[in-house]
């Protein structure tokens, strides 16, 4: 992962999520793609050879801090990912059926801490190369030179061992599971806010987060834009509005309790036409972390209701009542061994569309992150928190100090037949081609080069299409997917 300031992800007051594993691998077969993929392998290669040649840093600054020095209370941090990456047998429907590309990731981070003030910013370059004109890249793998972060802070001393943190402007945030709030790191772009937060931590490891944000929409979202990498600043505006809190209460039942309650309103605006959503999500969470020798489990459930539109057309003016719902559960055991093997079981349903319902079923899940629960996203990202039921098998272990492996499988099934599945876009309205999607297989194998400095990350996923993703009406015609993915981290 870039490595970033304590205030981007609220590092020391918010609870990481359990991190999952990934599937069986099955050979990528990367077709047509191979002349295209070969010349962007080869500019990746060429990047991380000259990475290679950096040292690790002697204490915990950067080596941007350590070349240009800096008063104490001052971090600069930064980052370059360069990724490849390339799918066969697209699962979209209408989108290019094989596809390779090459992006980066840059991103550039500082924050001075005056103690009780603070100021910083960040500066995220979002940016993708050699893709497809029918692609399915987005605003998710583009946007370029964004000011993610500007913000000013406060912190102080709440009694004899509370600490509190406000913070005002932009920002980005990691709350709890990070299923419905996160800051991306698999994925190219980043979600980020305009707004308030307040943290605040006690010294037993309770901690209580409050917010009200606007959303940053992440421009340019027009095809030609994102394929230009064209620099637009990011929208924002009290016509998309986020907010909520978030508890969180330690030893619990032998781990950690979360509770809590996000809210979504959107309207149109003379220039964006919307659902105009309306929702409420409360949700509770408890998990133990992994520990070696020790059973560990996370459970989570979250409700939602409220109202949207079903369509985003001016001609749409009916709200339907929102009802959907969110539950994840897993549990594992970490062995005693040099390699530390963890074994779990994972099980994801998340509510779709029911066709002839008075309300609008299918779960939104906000801004969260997927790729620890579902696999890598970028080119693919076939499984969402949407129209889902699923269960599964994961296998994680650390031969080294400096790496580690996972693998995972998951079978996938629809909860709706008549609403389409996860994140494909695929549907059959009428129900008709049944509700089993397929099996999922996902591995990745990661490791440090300099520690601090230079670590790669690659992986594989195989989607083995069920009936579902090969009879219903929309559903490409373009065999099971393989997809495949390199990347090389340089922190400075």
């Amino acid at each position: 992962m870039i490595r970033h300031s304590g205030l981007q992800a609220f590092a020391y007051g918010t609870t990481p999520a359990i991190v999952p594993t990934a599937d069986r691998p099955q050979p990528v077969s990367i077709g047509k793609m191979g002349c295209r993929a070969g010349a962007l392998i080869g500019a990746a290669a060429l990047m991380a050879g000259l990475s290679a040649t950096a040292h690790a840093a002697d204490d915990n600054d950067g080596l941007l801090k350590q070349a240009i020095g800096g008063p104490d209370g001052l971090t600069i941090t930064g980052g370059v990912r360069a990724r490849v990456e390339g799918i066969d047998g697209q699962f979209r429907p209408g989108k290019a059926e094989d596809d390779v590309m090459f992006s980066l990731k840059t991103t550039l981070a500082v924050d001075y801490d005056g103690g009780p003030f603070r100021i910083g910013g960040e500066l995220w370059d979002a940016r993708a190369y050699g893709e497809h004109d029918n692609s399915s890249a987005g605003t998710t793998e583009v946007n370029a030179m964004e000011l993610v972060q500007a913000y000013v802070g406060l912190d102080f001393k709440t009694g004899a061992k509370g600490e509190a943190r406000l913070t005002a402007g932009r920002f980005t945030m990691n709350i709890g599971s990070r299923r419905l709030i996160a800051r991306q790191q698999f994925r190219n772009s980043t979600n980020a806010y305009t707004g308030v937060n307040f943290v605040w931590k006690g010294g037993n490891g309770d901690q209580i987060i409050a917010l009200w944000s606007m959303p940053q929409q992440r421009l340019p979202d027009d095809t030609q834009g994102i394929q230009d990498n064209k620099v637009v600043w990011d929208r924002e505006s009290t016509d998309l509005q986020l907010w909520g809190a978030h508890l969180t209460k330690a030893h619990v039942f032998g781990g950690v309790l979360e509770v809590y309650g996000f809210g979504l309103d959107e309207r149109d605006s003379p220039t964006v036409l919307t659902k105009n959503r309306h929702l409420f999500t409360p949700g509770a969470r408890l998990f133990r972390k992994p520990k070696a020798g020790h059973f560990d489990y996370d459970v989570e459930g979250a409700y939602q209701f409220g109202s949207t539109r079903l369509t985003t057309s001016a001609s749409d003016m009916n709200d339907v009542p929102v009802s959907a719902y969110l539950i994840h559960a897993e549990a594992g055991t970490t062995f005693k061994s040099s390699w530390q093997p963890r074994l779990s079981f994972d099980f994801d349903v998340a509510s779709g569309d029911k066709a002839g319902s008075k309300t609008y079923n299918r779960f939104d899940t906000l801004y969260g992150a997927r790729r620890f629960d579902f696999g890598p996203t970028g080119l693919y990202g076939a499984v969402g928190r949407s129209n889902l039921l699923s269960g599964g098998v994961r296998v994680e272990a650390k031969p080294d100090k400096k790496s580690d492996m996972m693998f995972m499988y998951r079978a996938l099934w629809l909860a709706s037949r008549t609403d389409s599945f996860a994140s494909t876009s695929v549907r059959d309205a009428k129900g008709n081609s049944g509700n089993f999607a397929g099996n999922q297989f996902d591995l990745r194998y990661r490791r440090t080069l300099v520690p601090n400095v230079l670590h790669f990350d690659t992986g594989v996923a195989y989607l083995a299409k069920g009936r579902f993703l090969k009879d219903a009406p929309n559903a490409p015609q373009t065999g099971d997917t393989k997809y495949g993915y390199f990347d090389m981290y340089f922190d400075f």
